[in-house]
């Protein structure tokens, strides 16, 4: 079964918090992988979920919580019954002095982070998730501010109490470090014309046999995976370089400008001309 979100959350900009929690059976997996241009925090209440994120594969169980930023390739699966809750915000959500009081200070919101809620905690954290459900289910005048400081009680909590995993390490959490290790390949090496084989290599696996595997894992091929690595590195270019748009193509990896032109629209819904404007 696919698992559909708010075409609101998934697909554009946000305009105020949102917060959903919900029960998944068991095989329910996300319709397809995405990035969205805003926040989000994914919470276990029980059971358990495999998550794909950036270039990981994480199990995320009862009271572990990730906070992913901005623009993050992820997909979920859910290989048994699970309790989890979302909540989506935007960069103004978040006050200065927030970021200040976060494990690691200002940068925490920067990268991917998983913390893990003590037992003790548990109630209390699920409650304000299933507080923040229940006010957007309200959705009044009021929802915007009571959802924001309900996000606030939250953050703050889990920055004093919560036990804060520093790096998102190879050795906690993560299920199958051949696939971790096609990704990051792919991550370090998307400018270099690099095939199925040479991505197999590194993972230890037949290129047919990472085909199947990185799907499972990602909900995507290995080439689309590949692809999408490329343009938002370009996109990165675009907009912190003057380098040309042909220049930016083939430093991403693309051999073919036009190609590159035609993905980079059906991506982010502009040229990439447009994109740098």
């Amino acid at each position: 079964m696919a698992e559909q979100q708010p075409q609101s959350i998934v697909d554009r900009t946000i305009d105020r918090i949102h917060a959903d929690n919900q029960l998944k059976e068991a095989g329910f997996v996300m319709s397809s992988p995405h990035c969205h241009p805003h926040y989000e925090i994914f919470y276990i209440e029980s059971g358990h979920s495999s998550y794909f994120v950036g270039s990981g594969v994480y199990e995320l169980h009862a009271g572990d919580l990730l906070i992913m930023p901005p623009d993050v390739f992820h997909f979920t699966r859910y290989p048994a019954a699970c309790r989890r809750s979302n909540v989506f915000f935007r960069e103004g959500d978040l006050t200065d002095e927030i970021r200040a009081l976060m494990p690691g200070g200002r940068r925490f919101f920067d990268e991917p982070r998983i913390l893990q809620v003590p037992e003790g905690y548990r109630e209390q954290i699920a409650g304000l998730f299933s507080g923040m459900a229940r006010e957007e289910k309200i959705s009044d005048e009021r929802t915007p501010l009571l959802l924001r400081a309900m996000l606030h009680e939250l953050l703050l909590l889990c920055g004093r109490e919560c036990a804060y995993l520093d790096v998102m390490p190879e050795d906690i959490h993560t299920t199958d470090m051949p696939i971790v290790r096609a990704a990051r390949f792919m991550s370090s090496h998307y400018m270099d014309d690099i095939s199925t084989a040479d991505i197999a290599a590194e993972a230890g696996y037949s290129p047919n046999y990472l085909t199947r595997k990185f799907r499972e894992a990602a909900g995507i091929g290995v080439h689309e995976y590949l692809t999408f690595i490329r343009l938002q590195r370009a996109a990165l270019e675009l907009v912190s370089t003057d380098h040309t748009v042909t220049e930016i193509a083939f430093r991403c990896g693309f051999s073919d400008g036009n190609y590159f032109k035609d993905a980079f629209k059906k991506k982010y819904g502009v040229t990439p001309r447009e994109y740098r404007k």
